[in-house]
């Protein structure tokens, strides 16, 4: 039986009780567009390929909580972010108080949503080439970063399972969204359901490396200096004091 989302931050003694409050994380995957030559301009970003900019949110027994589809791949994930908190029909599953998401420096540091350190190393790869992570701002990326490879685990999955996803076929764009949805709903059920699953079980304890989809790094967004900014600023340096102290 493979753990729940919340049994894998309450046991795992990395991230407790640093991350108690954190339940989940949000990222942003493309998947190949099928679009006519005269349309694709929007769909064409840095994969120059057309793509689907899709925006999702995971729990950490990777599984999809939350999907935003439709989106062109030359979109940021800052604006399919916004939108998809101020689209009340989207029912997204906002973070309760007290509460919060991780997210990477291409989305908007913003009250429940918790990223990184700015202009230091975070990615896990960087701390793969024998360096490890050198004063408080890295060991806190690190951790963040961590937790966060989640979302490429999950996305490596899904695409593994679904070679559709992979090879889209030319079919119009309303049903290529909805192929999006229903594979990432199927997927959610073989996690749920499967008492063992051959590509899961490869990636369930990668939690130090990435068994799954190539990391993209977003443009860094803008960000106003706000009182949430400051409050989720805080909440980071007093997790990395936590983490500091555990350390020692």
């Amino acid at each position: 039986m493979h753990l729940t989302a919340l049994q894998r931050i309450l046991q795992d003694s990395r991230y407790m009780p640093h991350f108690k409050d954190c339940i989940g994380a949000i990222d942003g995957v493309h998947v190949q567009a099928i679009i006519s030559s005269s349309n694709q301009i929007p769909f064409i970003g840095r994969k120059r390929i057309p793509t689907q900019n899709v925006m999702v949110a995971c729990n950490f027994d990777m599984q999809f909580i939350f999907a935003c589809a439709e989106w062109e791949g030359k979109a940021h994930d800052t604006r399919i972010f916004l939108s998809a908190l101020r689209d009340q029909s989207l029912n997204f599953p906002k973070p309760p108080n007290g509460k919060y998401y991780l997210v990477d420096t291409g989305y908007p540091q913003m009250r429940g949503y918790l990223g990184p350190y700015k202009g230091e190393r975070y990615h896990l790869p960087d701390f793969h080439r024998g360096v490890q992570p050198m004063g408080h701002k890295e060991v806190f990326n690190h951790a963040h970063s961590s937790l966060t490879s989640v979302m490429e685990r999950t996305f490596g999955v899904w695409k593994k399972i679904w070679s559709i996803l992979r090879d889209m076929p030319s079919y119009p764009f309303v049903k290529q969204v909805k192929i999006v949805i229903a594979t990432m709903t199927l997927h959610n059920y073989i996690r749920r359901h499967a008492k063992r699953d051959c590509h899961f079980d490869e990636s369930e304890d990668d939690l130090n490396g990435i068994q799954g989809e190539e990391i993209e790094i977003e443009v860094d967004s803008q960000q106003e200096d706000g009182p949430a900014t400051q409050e989720m600023g805080a909440l980071r340096n007093h997790t990395t004091s936590s983490l500091m102290s555990s350390s020692t």
